[in-house]
């Protein structure tokens, strides 16, 4: 059989630890043998990260403008004891941190839903959609150790020189000052993307913040979407026969537990990556869960939404045995090929994204699965294979659609 021929490369950024294993298994068991695959490859990996300053992962982004898809593997986000390990020069930035910023983009998360795998939450009947703004707040923040008794205080010189100054706290003993921020231009960016992505996908729009306590900060968020939304959106809203509504972050939460899904919930950076776990842990797994990042200039970075699964990395390396799942970073590959296939008008690229998920949920609707979904599967006959049979028995299943 000839392979899919492309006509753009993906942008292709390799990872960290066992997703990194993960990941070549894919490419060699589930997409070399049928695509003609063309990418531009970037190895985010940490130790090359570590040698190249960082910069790799800036070229990175730079590429994925210039190609408009990219697919990542998970990376480390180092921490202290990241720096000993891999002998740092420095406690680099999250790679995530840094792509969502160059792209301005909003990160869209759902889980994958798949028979005999039921969600916690038994009247979710279809995936909630987490859409997270990707800017700043405690992803860019500055924080200080307070070492004693002192006055903190909040200034904004303008470039006139007018100052603004208000009191933090007046300290009588040791504590903490943290400072966040985020700038009109990137929330308007996340209004347009929400929207869009609303309408795209035919779902109502949920938006929640904490205006009532944080009532600058929060409501220019709410302020800034319900402008937008009222000027550019409210009458396709209409003819598309879709809601949007803001609400607070208590009441949301309430809401969502109750609710039948098939929505889509965007919240700030911090809420948007605790809600986007809750969501995702309450339907199976974090590697049940589809991440893209959406530019507001229509750039797409597909992620999986999940760690570089540390401890099966350790366990890998002293050669005992894994069962890892991977479906998330199956998915990460089949969306960025499914878009490629979109903008480049090869429906035969778009067709085989489909049957790649499709293999993937027959294996598991099958009873064959990784370990941790055998112990949450309500399927009564289950194998449990390690990683590299899940992906093979996934080939088996596509093989057959091929």
């Amino acid at each position: 059989m000839a392979k899919i021929q492309m006509k753009t490369p993906l942008v292709e950024m390799d990872g960290d630890e066992m997703t990194r294993i993960l990941w070549q298994m894919i490419k060699d068991e589930l997409l070399l043998p049928y695509i003609d695959l063309k990418t531009e490859y970037y190895d985010l990996g940490l130790e090359h990260r570590n040698e190249t300053n960082d910069q790799v992962t800036i070229d990175s982004a730079e590429a994925t403008k210039k190609y408009g898809v990219a697919v990542k593997c998970a990376t480390i986000t180092p921490n202290a004891a990241r720096m000993t390990e891999y002998n740092l020069k420095e406690m680099w930035k999250s790679p995530n941190g840094t792509i969502r910023a160059a792209l301005d983009g909003t990160v869209f998360r759902a889980p994958i839903q798949v028979k005999g795998i039921e969600p916690c939450v038994k009247n979710w009947e279809k995936p909630i959609t987490l859409a997270r703004h990707a800017y700043g707040d405690v992803y860019k923040n500055t924080e200080i150790k307070v070492p004693g008794a002192g006055k903190a205080e909040l200034v904004f010189t303008g470039e006139d020189g007018s100052e603004i100054r208000k009191t933090i706290q007046e300290f009588t003993g040791p504590g903490i000052i943290q400072g966040i921020h985020n700038v009109d231009k990137s929330i308007e960016s996340f209004a347009r993307a929400c929207f869009s992505f609303a309408l795209d996908t035919k779902q109502d729009l949920w938006f929640a913040t904490k205006d009532t306590i944080s009532k600058i900060y929060d409501h220019n968020f709410k302020d800034i979407f319900q402008d937008i939304f009222d000027k550019e959106y409210k009458e396709k809203f209409d003819a598309a026969g879709i809601e949007y509504f803001y609400t607070l972050i208590d009441d949301a939460v309430a809401r969502v537990m109750k609710a039948k899904g098939g929505f889509i919930w965007a919240c700030k950076n911090y809420d948007g990556d605790v809600m986007s776990d809750m969501v995702s842990s309450a339907c199976g797994s974090l590697a049940m869960m589809t991440s893209v990042l959406v530019s507001p200039d229509g750039v797409y970075e597909y992620e999986a939404a999940h760690g570089t699964v540390q401890r099966h990395y350790y366990k890998h390396l002293s050669g005992e045995e894994t069962s890892t799942n991977s479906v998330a970073t199956i998915f990460a590959w089949s969306g960025a090929l499914r878009k490629r296939g979109e903008l480049d008008s090869l429906p035969e690229l778009c067709s085989f994204a489909d049957k790649l998920e499709k293999a993937t949920l027959g294996t598991i609707e099958s009873g064959k699965m990784t370990k941790d979904l055998t112990q949450i599967t309500s399927l009564k006959e289950v194998t449990a294979l390690n990683s590299e049979q899940f992906i093979k028995a996934i080939r088996e299943n596509l093989e057959s659609m091929m």
